[in-house]
């Protein structure tokens, strides 16, 4: 299994990397890499009334791009900016359920957004569970009752900070059989 981590916009290659460390101990049958490109975020995407990005619309670039990689099971893009999928006034990701694609925002997962100081491994903590939540979704996995499981929904950064990093029993062997599935197809 290999997934690919796919830079939309100016992100900091240090968060990229950390992620990457994280998701190839979380996922222990997987191989996560950087794509050496990277994309600018779609103008078309950009909502000048919110001033924010609309994810589907990041994300349906992603799929594109996921589907001319042959070699990558997975892409997961990431992006410094603030998006939203209608009706929600802001999203931390999206993903296709099940499909290639996924995509996380790191703009509400910084502590600065919340008037608090910097704090990197806060902040990679919660860009890797996220990361590891909207990559859940590409394999089928639906959101979790369980709100410190990965797969709870986050409807806001508290109930990000409050679930691990890791899947609950249930949605752990969800995501090993699906992974299985995934590994048996040529």
């Amino acid at each position: 299994m290999r997934i690919g981590i796919l830079r939309i916009g100016q992100v900091d290659p240090s968060i990229i990397e950390r992620v990457k460390e994280n998701l190839n101990m979380i996922f222990p049958k997987t191989k996560c890499t950087t794509i050496t490109e990277t994309f600018s975020v779609p103008e078309e995407a950009f909502d000048k009334k919110r001033q924010q990005y609309r994810s589907d619309i990041v994300l349906s670039k992603i799929r594109n791009h996921a589907q001319q990689k042959k070699t990558l099971d997975r892409v997961l893009g990431i992006t410094d900016t603030d998006v939203f999928v209608p009706p929600l006034n802001y999203v931390f990701g999206e993903a296709e359920c099940p499909g290639k694609a996924a995509l996380i925002s790191l703009f509400r997962l910084k502590p600065e957004f919340y008037k608090k100081k910097p704090n990197i491994d806060l902040f990679a903590e919660r860009a890797t569970k996220e990361a590891v939540h909207e990559l859940g979704h590409t394999f089928g996995l639906g959101h979790c009752a369980n709100p410190f499981c990965v797969m709870y929904f986050s409807n806001s950064i508290f109930d990000t900070d409050r679930k691990q990093s890791l899947f609950c029993g249930k949605c752990f062997l969800k995501i090993e059989a699906a992974m299985d599935t995934t590994e048996e197809k040529p």
